[in-house]
C-alpha cells in the first residue's frame, strides 16, 4: 500500500479564478490552478521540457493550462497533453479545501 500525506499549500481566498501558482513542496513542484468549479493541481514541469507550467495562460473554463514556451496545451482534470508538442501526460494531485485551506495529497 502507498502511503500519502496532505500538505497545506496556501488558504483559498489567496488565488482568484483563473490564476495559477507554482508551489515547492518536500522536492516536488507543484501547479496548483483556480478554475472556475474548483482547485487543481498538476506537476509544475511541462513534460515536453523543463518549463513551469504555473506561467503559462489558464483557461478557467475548460480547465486548462497552456505551457508559456511552446504552446502545449494540457487538461487540469486529467494531465493530459491536448496539443503539440507535449506527448506525456503531467502527474495529477488531489486537492480539497479543509477549514479555507487548499491542501493537496502527495504520494
Amino acid at each position: 500500500m502507498i502511503e500519502s500525506r496532505t500538505v497545506r499549500l496556501c488558504s483559498a481566498d489567496e488565488l482568484s479564478v483563473g490564476e495559477a501558482r507554482r508551489f515547492d513542496v518536500e522536492g516536488t513542484a507543484i501547479c496548483l490552478v483556480r478554475c472556475s468549479d474548483a482547485f487543481r493541481a498538476v506537476a509544475d514541469t511541462c513534460s515536453h521540457e523543463d518549463y513551469s507550467l504555473a506561467e503559462g495562460e489558464v483557461d478557467a473554463e475548460s480547465c486548462e493550462i497552456e505551457c508559456w514556451k511552446h504552446g502545449s496545451l494540457f487538461s487540469l482534470v486529467t494531465g493530459e497533453p491536448l496539443t503539440f508538442p507535449a506527448t506525456r501526460p503531467v502527474a495529477v494531485y488531489e486537492v480539497a479545501v479543509e477549514a479555507g485551506d487548499v491542501v493537496v495529497r502527495l504520494p
